[in-house]
């Protein structure tokens, strides 16, 4: 490798290594955002009234998906474009809020601190690995000579920038990280969590086999739970909206496009003699794979067309529930397994009853054998099964194990194109016939194109949605929606920190103007999952206590639940009083019949209890308890226990001292990440976040 060539491979070296926000750092440099900020007011949003322009976050964006596509070697479709904006809005935002907090810190990185990084004995190692000689050790002369080549200036400033940003990523994290400690005490606690098992024997009375008759709650009673607990009925601002959904569907005429695309590759492709897998590779939303598919793997309408295609034939363009495909037919092989294609006509019991629903079926089926009649149109006039009816009664292809017993017996034993007398089963009366019989399995390469909205149609509708946004504004909303026949949909209520909004999907700047616009406010067209939207305020629930009646049924329930669990105590007690002199565990019956008699073996502090899940009262006791001896009652979240503990394992000084200091920086990086996540987090809570990208992305 020559010396440029090596020393542009380093360029990325420090994407790899910086963690998180920090690979922001070197892109943004590299974007000049002080003078991209000045040449506008076009904000996509701010960040503590420092704006964020569209030249610099549409900038970043591109840059992060290349770096990306680079990495991975994977494209990233329109169809994860707007999560993989959100992604970089998110880390760009963190990455200001650090920045401002790095300055208020005081942290600085000098030019000679990167120097003595680079140039001191132990340069970084993914450095080093670039510059391996022969014999497998580093080649420090080389290195040298590639950091001084005046050649290699500008890949030079981006490594020592990437440099400095690691330090100041290493230097704000010894900053945050000073007071943290693990004691010798909570590394004990850890081994012991992982490693000290215990086997035990119970007995469980789970509360939810309590029937709720049993026990009673009055109104005092959840008046008296109300007032005592008042905090747990607070609820934030919650606001709900009605909106139009204006969905991203492909028109009739992108369907026609790309089909009629597809039919012209397929003429191409039958006059060159070149490969299919060519084609593929620049025609098709799926990369090249060569398949080998039964029956049942390919789509009914491929199927029947492959069933008679020769190998080498071109089929297609033929759609499908993954879009259009053109497969070409390498060839045939028979497989091990037989496959079965049916029409059936069904009569359903669930309403008529047996009797009747058999007496249907059998004057159905006599007016066939007696050939009155054309199956797929008593199929089409008189079978219950809407999806195979529509269309003749046709199942396509299928294998055994696919349908119930009764059913797969008829149509895997059947003649083809035999009508065989009506099949019971579960659903009803079956008249069926075979149509077809194969174990042919076909090796095939595929061109797949997705149905997807065009450009055209993508703006049309966005338009629709702009033009709607404007009349309701102007207008009124409901009248304008029942104008232009658009379903309006209410969604329930959430609050402004809700991730998403119920039945619209995420996004947090339509929640945003939710919450900073008034009742009765029209929003402007707001991107979000499958399609656009726009909303109105309707109606707003204002902070503070739930009043008692909205929240009785919660109340009663939470009462019910813990007298119930009060109940399985009782009963324990019971329980404990029948088998305390014996341990014979099976006498609990005599008392519960519906109690559960089980073992659990290598239990340990935090693992989940084998038939009965988690519920730490139970953990907790059995790892502390004295091994033989039977417990008294224990109430627990699920229920309550006696529980006798048959062996447990005794703690391992030697190999604790062994595992201690790994043990101490596993808790250590543990500590250290979950702070850092709480320290960012805590930062964008309390920072003032504008974002406008709607206006910019559609």
């Amino acid at each position: 490798m020559g010396m440029m060539s090596r020393m542009r491979s380093l360029t990325p070296w420090f994407i790899l290594t910086v963690g998180g926000l920090f690979v922001l750092f070197m892109v943004l440099s590299d974007s000049q955002i002080t003078s991209i900020v000045s040449q506008g007011n076009n904000a996509v949003g701010y960040v503590n009234d420092e704006m964020v322009t569209y030249q610099e976050y549409s900038g970043l964006v591109e840059q992060m998906k290349s770096q990306q596509e680079q990495q991975t070697g994977q494209t990233i479709d329109d169809t994860q474009l707007d999560a993989f904006r959100d992604q970089v809005w998110e880390s760009l935002v963190s990455q200001k809020l650090v920045l401002d907090k790095i300055d208020d810190f005081g942290i600085t990185v000098t030019d000679e601190e990167v120097k003595d990084v680079l140039l001191g004995p132990n340069p970084p190692q993914e450095l080093q690995q670039n510059f391996i000689d022969s014999t497998g050790q580093f080649n420090r002369a080389l290195y040298e000579q590639a950091l001084t080549d005046p050649q290699n200036r500008d890949i030079v400033i981006r490594v020592e920038e990437g440099v400095r940003q690691q330090l100041y990523q290493s230097k704000l994290q010894n900053y945050l990280n000073a007071s943290i400690i693990v004691s010798d005490n909570e590394i004990e606690q850890y081994y012991r969590d992982q490693n000290v098992k215990v086997d035990a024997d119970y007995a469980y009375v789970n509360s939810r086999l309590i029937p709720d008759s049993v026990v009673t709650v009055t109104e005092d009673e959840m008046k008296d739970y109300y007032s005592e607990n008042k905090k747990d009925f607070e609820v934030k601002e919650q606001r709900k909206i009605k909106y139009v959904r204006f969905p991203l569907l492909p028109s009739q005429g992108d369907t026609t496009a790309i089909k009629s695309n597809l039919d012209a590759i397929v003429q191409s492709i039958k006059s060159d003699t070149g490969s299919f897998k060519t084609y593929v590779e620049i025609y098709s939303d799926n990369p090249y794979s060569r398949d080998t598919l039964s029956l049942t793997q390919l789509p009914k309408a491929a199927a029947a067309i492959l069933n008679e295609a020769s190998d080498g034939e071109i089929i297609g363009p033929v759609i499908t529930n993954q879009g259009f495909i053109v497969a070409h037919l390498v060839g045939k092989i028979k497989g091990a397994d037989e496959f079965v294609r049916a029409s059936h006509i069904l009569i359903s019991s669930q309403q008529i009853g047996e009797a009747q629903a058999k007496v249907k079926a059998d004057s159905i089926y006599f007016e066939l054998k007696k050939g009155n009649a054309d199956f797929e149109e008593m199929a089409m006039k008189f079978s219950e099964d809407p999806g195979s009816g529509r269309v003749g009664g046709d199942l396509g292809w299928f294998g055994r194990g696919q349908m119930v017993a009764p059913f797969e017996e008829a149509a895997f034993g059947g003649k083809i194109d035999f009508i065989q007398e009506p099949v019971k089963t579960r659903f009803g009366y079956h008249i069926i016939k075979t149509t077809g019989r194969d174990n042919t399995q076909y090796i095939l390469e595929q061109i797949v194109n997705k149905i997807d909205a065009s450009a055209t149609t993508q703006d049309r509708i966005y338009n629709n949605a702009s033009d709607f946004a404007y009349l309701a504004d102007k207008n009124d909303f409901d009248s304008e929606a029942e104008l232009l026949n658009y379903q309006i949909t209410e969604s329930s209520f959430f609050e402004e920190d809700a991730a998403t909004i119920p039945g619209v999907g995420a996004n947090k700047a339509l929640i945003r103007f939710v919450f900073e616009n008034s009742v009765g406010s029209i929003s402007p067209v707001f991107k979000v999952p499958g399609g656009y939207v726009v909303a109105m305020v309707q109606e707003v629930k204002k902070a503070g206590v739930q009043p008692f009646e909205e929240v009785k049924e919660r109340i009663e329930r939470t009462l019910l639940d813990n007298k119930k669990l009060d109940r399985t105590y009782e009963i324990a007690k019971e329980i404990y009083e029948k088998i305390k002199n014996t341990s014979d565990f099976a006498l609990a019956n005599s008392v519960f019949p519906r109690v559960k008699i089980g073992n659990v073996d290598d239990l340990t502090s935090k693992a989940p209890i084998t038939g009965i899940g988690r519920d730490f009262a139970f953990n907790e006791f059995a790892v502390n308890a004295e091994v033989g001896k039977l417990s008294e009652p224990i109430k627990g979240t699920r229920g309550s226990y006696i529980i006798k503990v048959t062996n447990k394992t005794s703690f391992d000084s030697t190999a604790f001292a062994v595992q201690k200091n790994s043990l101490r920086d596993f808790l250590l990086n543990q500590k250290k990440q979950a702070f850092f996540a709480q320290w960012l987090k805590n930062l964008k809570d309390e920072a003032d976040i504008e974002d406008l990208r709607y206006k910019f992305y559609r």
